[in-house]
């Protein structure tokens, strides 16, 4: 009567992301990428350790894909200076590292990235709540420059 429940689940949860994506600042963003590509390691570590090989290859390419084409293609490196060089470096050591715990079964690898990627997100909540509007007096006409802007 209902068809697949499983389908309606999946459909409200891509709406609500849809929703978070839309109403999301840059900076919320850029939280949200380190909490999927955290989730998507967390993913491939299940199935490395239940033998399940192919979705353990999906799950870390999706980290990768989000390290590599939502993280480090945010990286403004002409305004961003030496943290965004460094975050660069930083980011393609992860993708390498991934790739490593995928061909070797690594789970040290895989951990090792996820600790990696939590410790940026933290950093980013921080930044986050220390911009965000009441934390700090603007003076008349400054303008506040956001946080991606500046790596």
């Amino acid at each position: 009567m209902f068809g697949n429940p499983q389908r309606g689940v999946n459909a409200y949860a891509k709406v609500g992301l849809e929703t978070g994506v839309g109403a999301a600042t840059p900076h919320k963003l850029i939280v949200m990428l380190y909490d999927g590509a955290i989730v998507a390691i967390l993913n491939a570590l299940t199935h490395m350790k239940s033998g399940n090989i192919q979705e353990k290859g999906k799950a870390i390419s999706k980290a990768i894909q989000i390290i590599d084409n939502g993280l480090r293609a945010s990286l403004d490196k002409e305004v961003g200076g030496a943290i965004a060089l460094n975050l660069d470096a930083l980011y393609e050591y992860m993708s390498s590292r991934l790739l490593t715990g995928n061909i070797q079964n690594d789970e040290a690898a895989l951990e090792e990235v996820r600790g990696l990627l939590a410790d940026l997100r933290d950093t980013w909540n921080q930044i986050g709540d220390a911009q965000s509007p009441g934390a700090a007096a603007l003076d008349a006409g400054q303008k506040q420059t956001p946080v991606l802007a500046a790596v």
